[in-house]
């Protein structure tokens, strides 16, 4: 057996992922604090000042009963992250922090202590700091206002401190999947091919186009060098599909290189219809009697342009499509309804997508 490597082979860390070993999300509601009066209007957002009379309780503080604070510095809001694989408890990830109320800005705020929880409830980082906000709002007293971005959104990198770990089953003696971002029959024979001939027969077979179940070292630390190796080798992945996309909206067209066209010739012309208005002014003799009237005078000109035909040899190559195109000077608009008559007339070996 011989491997053979192209300048077009890739790594297998860029086109695979481990299965298991993935991220988390997590989600939390907390209070920003030291706005300059852009935060909720607590009149409209009860739950910002409930919020707050929660926190106050906390640190021994008695808000009067039907006491009506208005917190134009507070603001409540919703912030989530991302926690990655094998993340260690003291470990710092960036979080996102939006406004769930209607506060104007977030620009100067600081999030005060906020959990961040899984989708099993479970706490998993503690956020807390000073926002950056990329947006900008300015409103004037005639109610006036500009608005650069979105002021309402603000991250704070290393804002929350992991505190737990997410149990994972990488240390367990099981065998390891790797799952292909874009599945392909060949490409997954491919990568097992490359991991048996480098690491010994039978040690990786594919289970189906997307994922190859690969033998792996019972031992942690055995199990890092093994998949080090594996990631860093190379296979040139298997060809994509013939397809033609078409984006409608802007006119944009993607021809894969493995599209051709059946023995096919083509016939594509305008015809343009102008019509102009040369009004004329009437004016009766000098002894006669009546009116100066305008008459309408109204030309049609009906100009049919050149049709050019061109037509294609079997098995043309995307270069050949380009090429023809290019000579008989077709607009992307065009272009969409020679590929869309071509795949009616069952000529197009490829499939087409509209987007």
């Amino acid at each position: 057996m011989s491997v053979v490597f192209k300048a077009s082979a890739e790594r297998i860390k860029d086109i695979t992922n481990i299965q298991g070993v993935r991220s988390n999300q997590l989600i939390g509601y907390g209070l920003v604090v030291g706005l300059d009066g852009t935060g909720d209007q607590t009149n409209q957002v009860p739950f910002t000042a409930q919020s707050f009379n929660s926190m106050l309780r906390q640190f021994g503080i008695a808000v009067p009963e039907g006491a009506r604070l208005q917190l134009a510095n507070v603001a409540a809001v919703a912030v989530h992250a991302e926690l990655p694989a094998f993340s260690k408890p003291g470990n710092e990830i960036d979080i996102t922090v939006s406004s769930i109320g209607n506060a104007a800005s977030l620009r100067g705020g600081t999030l005060l202590l906020t959990p961040l929880k899984g989708i099993d409830g479970e706490i998993y980082a503690i956020a807390q700091g000073n926002l950056v906000v990329g947006g900008l709002g300015v409103e004037g007293a005639d109610g006036s206002r500009v608005t650069i971005n979105v002021p309402s959104v603000g991250r704070i990198p290393d804002g929350a401190t992991v505190e737990r770990t997410v149990k994972g089953d990488f240390a367990s003696g099981g065998p390891i999947i790797l799952n292909l971002h874009e599945p392909d029959f060949t490409s997954a024979k491919r990568i097992a091919d490359i991991i048996n001939f480098t690491l010994g027969p039978e040690t990786a077979f594919p289970m189906d186009a997307a994922s190859i179940n690969v033998r792996s070292p019972v031992d942690p630390a055995q199990k890092v060098e093994f998949l080090s190796l594996i990631e860093n080798l190379e296979i040139e992945p298997g060809a994509a599909p013939a397809r033609v996309v078409i984006n409608s909206r802007t006119g944009t067209i993607i021809v894969g290189s493995h599209v051709t066209v059946e023995p096919v010739a083509i016939t594509h012309g305008s015809l343009t219809v102008t019509i102009r208005e040369n009004p004329q002014v009437v004016q009766p003799n000098p002894l006669a009697e009546g009116e100066t009237a305008i008459v309408p005078q109204t030309e049609i000109v009906v100009e049919d342009g050149p049709r050019p035909m061109f037509r294609f040899a079997p098995g043309p190559t995307l270069d050949d499509i380009v090429r023809a195109v290019n000579e008989v000077g077709a607009a992307p608009g065009d272009l969409m309804a020679i590929l869309e008559a071509l795949k009616q007339a069952g000529a197009l070996r490829a499939e087409l997508i509209v987007i």
